[in-house]
């Protein structure tokens, strides 16, 4: 399905939903900096948006409608977890390595470090390199999509791209300190 079609109010909200995906499953997996933590939001999403599509306005962007839902709730989530804690299985801790083996084994490429650092780097941060770098928007689009101001976008711009950089070089251990 092209832009064009999903763009025409003919075409059946459930089709335009599915030919957005694909955008929106990297979008996912961009704010949670986790491919199954990515795919559950995703699926989240797509279910928040079948059930609330009556709130969505024809002649609006669908696809910023749906980023913006993806967005909230992945703060939602964060906000739980940090209440909550991570639940980890006895069962599999077994198989696991120590930290410090893992720690290396995660700093052996950049492309492990930088999606571990997608994956430690705060909220705001996250959703607005998730918008620009992995959707390809413009700074305008991510703040509308985010519905915060174009300066502020900005702002999180650099300083996750500098996170993102001292994380690579540094390590986690080491940005606590920084």
């Amino acid at each position: 399905m092209t832009s064009a079609q999903t763009d025409d109010p003919g075409t059946p909200f459930p089709d335009r939903l599915v030919a957005f995906i694909p955008r929106l499953r990297r979008f996912c997996h961009g704010l949670s900096g986790d491919r199954d933590r990515g795919d559950d939001l995703l699926q989240a999403t797509v279910e928040r948006a079948l059930a609330r599509q009556t709130q969505w306005q024809e002649g609006t962007s669908l696809g910023n409608w749906l980023m913006r839902i993806a967005s909230n709730l992945n703060i939602d989530r964060l906000r739980s977890d940090k209440v909550r804690g991570t639940a980890v299985e006895i069962d599999e801790m077994e198989d696991l390595p120590g930290e410090d083996a893992l720690a290396l084994l995660e700093f052996r490429s950049e492309l492990g470090a930088v999606s571990a650092a997608l994956q430690d780097m705060p909220c705001e941060l996250s959703a607005v390199l998730a918008c620009v770098v992995l959707d390809d928007r413009s700074y305008r689009e991510a703040a509308e999509i985010l519905e915060i101001p174009i300066g502020t976008v900005m702002s999180r711009m650099s300083r996750a791209r500098q996170f993102v950089d001292h994380y690579v070089r540094r390590g986690p251990e080491r940005m606590a300190a920084a």
